[in-house]
């Protein structure tokens, strides 16, 4: 484990770092390297003179020479390797320029540059990050997770590589999202970096071309599955609760059926949270309620037509069915305001191998036997769209340009302020543009989208597209369970934190801005999520801090940001 120790001074409050490690493997240690800030005190002290230009900088001067780097390059991939090499330097320049220039990097280093980085992890490998547990080494769960480099951990993100993005299974290539997960953890909600741990879970892969690649670095094997596949996930887990009581656990980036198994396994064991199936969900919630202010209705009035029915799919479909009945409806009536269409078209009662999560919203098999389709006795989307008439379609289907023009026009052409949501990533996934939206829909359509894209202008006007972002959620919930130790993520926890999202919309000021803040926002954002959480963990005798009488000053207390402390040679 890394070698350091932050002091509190109990005269003056300064924190300071102390560490043994000196010379070389100080200014090799990216977590503690402070590069040419180190002072000449520190210089002498630590065995550095020499190593380093006579200057003594800043951060801040640090920083401007970063983005000076940073600028040089043309490509955003060739962006994303530099800020990747920065972080592999220097943690504390990299934070500091990353929140000093969101709007521009966070997309470089997340969606939807990142999905690029994880299609070529092993060619473009350089320095290992977190811990990767291999099937073969099951037996050794313990030594793995002892090996860490951070002896204290809050928050684990950890993923097996089966669902990337909207990339499907990149195998080894996976632990790149957890990499990047918890850089926005850090730079959106003050997460103490040093306190966190991404975890490669190598269950093989089933992608051909990583197996067939002389490169690749995973272990080279097809998926395991079953019951090899959870006993497996039963070691981790186990050991994870032995070795880090009271740590939350962040679920990325699974197989569509074992991401909701995963995830109803263990949230009342281990404080869990799926970002997929719940942040999706609740980011996109806290979407369509600020589109439904803005249009003028109400969530009950709508009708929802859920094109993709995987995780994401399912996730977002169960949190906006609990908003229906929190609003008043049975479970029964707020189930039947759902049109969840497969890869094989609507789902139905007839619909071959159901899952349990699927079968709660397929439709009566009866019910399409009247409709004029395409293709008799199977509804595909331009079909249900002219059959329903739905208020609201949702896309995370990974299908490009899916919402087509003559889908979009038969959908206005029966509603007023359609409320479109092309969410699927990468942005050549996107089921369709803001300006073809627009354009078809006349500047009427209420647009969120997965990946970022340029405000859009349309018969004189400037229209921002709110970009459903869970970087905007996940942090703040995150920050919220860490700041009164909560047991376990509750669904009204949840609701909370939709509640709070949406209430922090801009169009709910200006009828002309966008559904969801930008996300140079996320970090006054994710302390308004944090707050909500955690004051409804409260309420529910979720939080184990022994004093919860002021929350915000807890959320407050474990805030970290970028600076340089003063160090001290531990000689013990």
């Amino acid at each position: 484990m890394l070698d350091f120790e932050i002091v509190k001074n109990p005269k003056t409050g300064e924190m300071t770092m102390k560490t043994s490690l000196s010379g070389k493997a100080l200014l090799t240690s990216p977590q503690l390297n402070k590069g040419t800030a180190f002072t000449n005190e520190e210089r002498h002290q630590f065995g550095l003179l020499g190593k380093l230009p006579a200057a003594v900088e800043t951060l801040s001067e640090q920083t401007m020479r970063a983005f000076l780097q940073y600028s040089a390059f043309t490509t955003d991939i060739q962006k994303s390797i530099y800020l990747r090499t920065l972080h592999e330097t220097n943690e504390t320049v990299f934070y500091k320029l990353v929140i000093d220039h969101m709007k521009e990097m966070i997309p470089v280093l997340y969606t939807p540059i990142v999905g690029t980085a994880v299609k070529t992890h092993s060619t473009e490998f350089r320095r290992p990050r977190g811990l990767y547990i291999s099937y073969p080494d099951r037996e050794y769960i313990r030594e793995i997770l002892s090996n860490r480099t951070h002896p204290e951990i809050d928050v684990i993100v950890v993923t097996d590589g089966e669902g990337v993005l909207g990339i499907g299974d990149q195998g080894i290539g996976g632990i790149d999202i957890p990499i990047a997960k918890l850089m926005v953890y850090s730079i959106a909600a003050g997460i103490n970096p040093l306190r966190t741990l991404p975890i490669m879970l190598d269950t093989g892969t089933n992608n051909q071309v990583l197996l067939d690649d002389p490169l690749y670095l995973g272990w080279r094997h097809n998926r395991i599955a079953g019951k090899e596949y959870d006993d497996f996930i039963r070691m981790f887990v186990e050991e994870v609760k032995k070795q880090f009581p009271g740590v939350y656990l962040h679920w990325e980036d699974f197989g569509r059926d074992n991401a909701q198994r995963n995830l109803n396994t263990y949230r009342n064991e281990i404080c869990s949270f799926n970002d997929d199936i719940q942040g999706t969900g609740v980011v996109t919630l806290a979407a369509m309620l600020a589109a439904v202010h803005a249009s003028g209705s109400s969530i009950k009035d709508q009708r929802f037509v859920i094109f993709g029915a995987g995780s994401a799919g399912i996730g977002i479909t169960h949190q906006i069915c609990d908003a229906l009945i929190r609003n008043g409806m049975s479970e029964q009536e707020a189930r039947s305001r759902f049109w969840l269409i497969s890869s094989n078209g609507l789902i139905t009662t007839d619909s071959p191998a159901l899952s349990a999560e699927r079968a709660m919203y397929a439709r009566d098999a009866a019910e399409i036997k009247s409709w004029k389709t395409a293709v008799p006795g199977v509804a595909h989307l331009e079909d249900v769209i002219n059959n329903v008439k739905p208020t609201a379609l949702i896309g995370c289907s990974t299908v490009g340009s899916a919402f087509t023009e003559s889908i979009v026009k038969a959908m206005a052409s029966h509603c007023e302020r359609p409320i479109i949501f092309p969410l699927s990533n990468p942005t050549e996934r996107s089921e369709a543009t803001p300006a073809d939206l627009i354009e078809w829909t006349q500047g009427k359509a209420l647009i969120a989208t997965g990946s970022p894209f340029a405000p859009v202008s349309f018969q004189g006007k400037t229209i921002p597209i709110g970009q459903c972002n869970n970087a905007l959620v996940y942090p703040g919930i995150g920050l919220g369970i860490m700041a009164v130790k909560a047991k376990r993520l509750s669904d009204d926890m949840l609701w909370a934190a939709c509640e709070a999202a949406a209430q922090f919309s801009p169009i709910l000021k200006n009828p002309d801005a966008a559904l969801l803040p930008p996300i140079e926002d996320a970090r006054p954002f994710s302390n308004v999520i944090a707050l909500a959480v955690a004051t409804q963990a409260v309420k529910e005798g979720l939080a184990t801090v022994p004093d919860t009488s002021n929350l915000s000053a807890l959320i407050d207390a474990i805030k970290w940001e970028p600076k340089y402390l003063r160090y001290h040679l531990d000689i013990a």
